[in-house]
């Protein structure tokens, strides 16, 4: 059973449009970018950026949509709005994963309107052309005995797997470096049998900014100790700061975080578990950053007292206390894999003053809830954080589209900040090269 859950309040909105009427050159702005300074608003505020981010980040690169277990059976569906693309990822009849392109190859017409369900074929409600899963074209009424079905199947996406993730490229040319990523990233993910979990619960968050201030804000904890008081009860207020720059109020923090990294590593070496940090955050296409680390509290779980949220643990680890796997890949996605549940996060743009952040959680495909698992537990402080961030992202976009915004420097501990935002600019300047 999957439980849908609407958030409890809405983010910060405004009365005011937040994207410019003033033409703006982005190659100008590009060239002229400050290393180590947030950006200028015109980034975050208008369809200029809003168009060039589709087409030089979100249909150049491997983006993540879904997981496998949300099209657990042949038929399941889900579509993805992406700018102006719009992409059904389907389970084929052989159990694979199919991406195709939401467009009727007769006269365009959208083939799926639906979020989610499941088909046996899919038929354009328009003129009734009928498609296979894997995109064949199997009917096409009233045309000529001339006419080739095998020329006119459904586009494909390039689609690919890992651990259960599902990522989608939409250019016909993938950044070919996903498969060194994926040599390196799969042995973290494999113990926690993703593929073998059932979604628990889903909500999807618009939130009112910009998805670069929705990334933004998810690639440092600065604001962490005063903005989440749920999340940290479990997540050590000292993540990005290097040793020397822990404020002395967080020094305790900072010895509970010692302690618990050393059974932590001692578990992840006793179960040949890789636990150590990969981090190339820019410098090339498929940017990501993959480590094992520890909880506070109980250590178990990303819950108010850091105890498991489900008594089944996902595959057959033999304790909850694993910490939190912790992955995130540039542009749109972060996750954590913990020894009771996984949770997936994807921003997706909507307009330049909108995203949808879509919040996933998964438990072992055996867990009975009400018996195992308690989803009001289960979601509560990432629920309660996703909002806060919400809120946090809709008074940023508010202030960068403020005429008397001007760029500041990042600190120390926003260093993934400005590892995002120079990846960002990097693979703008590759797609503005002549």
């Amino acid at each position: 059973m999957t439980t849908v859950l609407p958030p409890a309040s809405q983010p910060v909105t405004t009365d005011h449009p937040v994207t410019t009427d003033q033409p703006v050159d982005p190659a100008a702005l590009v060239a002229r970018r400050r290393p180590g300074y947030a950006l200028e608003g015109p980034f975050y505020t208008s369809r200029e950026f809003f168009d060039l981010d589709i087409d030089a980040i979100f249909a150049k690169h491997w983006i993540f949509v879904a997981t496998e277990p949300e099209i657990p059976e042949p038929g399941d569906f889900i579509t993805v709005e992406l700018g102006r693309y719009s992409v059904i990822l389907i389970r084929d009849d052989d159990g694979g994963v199919q991406a195709l392109h939401n467009v009727c190859r007769h006269r365009g017409s959208r083939v799926l309107l639906d979020a989610k369900g499941s088909v046996g074929n899919l038929v354009c409600s328009y003129h009734q052309w009928t498609y296979a899963a894997d995109g064949r074209l199997l009917h096409a009424g009233d045309q000529p005995p001339t006419f080739d079905k095998g020329c006119f199947g459904l586009k494909k996406v390039a689609a690919r797997t890992l651990g259960g993730l599902i990522f989608i490229c939409l250019s016909p040319a993938p950044p070919p470096d996903f498969d060194d990523v994926a040599e390196r990233v799969a042995p973290y993910l494999a113990p926690h049998r993703l593929a073998e979990t059932k979604v628990a619960a889903q909500v999807d968050l618009v939130e009112e900014g910009n998805w670069k201030l929705v990334m933004e804000n998810n690639r440092e904890c600065y604001h962490c100790e005063a903005g989440h008081p749920e999340l940290t009860c479990t997540f050590f207020p000292t993540y990005g700061y290097a040793l020397e720059e822990i404020p002395p109020r967080l020094m305790p923090a900072h010895a509970r975080y010692l302690a618990a990294e050393a059974h932590l590593e001692r578990a992840c070496t006793e179960r040949g578990m890789p636990f150590a940090p990969i981090e190339e955050l820019q410098g090339r296409s498929t940017a990501f950053r993959v480590q094992r680390e520890a909880l506070d509290g109980a250590g178990e779980s990303y819950t108010r007292d850091g105890r498991a949220a489900s008594r089944k643990l996902l595959a057959d680890f033999d304790t909850p206390r694993l910490g939190r796997l912790s992955l995130h890949f540039q542009p749109n996605s972060w996750f954590h894999f913990l020894a009771d549940h996984v949770v997936t996060f994807t921003a997706l743009p909507l307009a330049p003053d909108r995203t949808l952040v879509r919040t996933t959680w998964h438990v072992h495909r055996d867990a009975v809830e009400g018996v195992d698992y308690d989803p009001d537990i289960l979601t509560d402080v990432w629920r309660m954080t996703n909002e806060q961030d919400g809120a946090f992202v809709g008074r940023t976009q508010a202030g960068v589209s403020s005429p008397a915004f001007e760029p500041g420097p990042y600190s120390t501990n926003e260093y993934q900040v400005d590892a995002l935002v120079s990846w960002y600019i990097e693979r703008l300047e590759e797609h503005l090269a002549p």
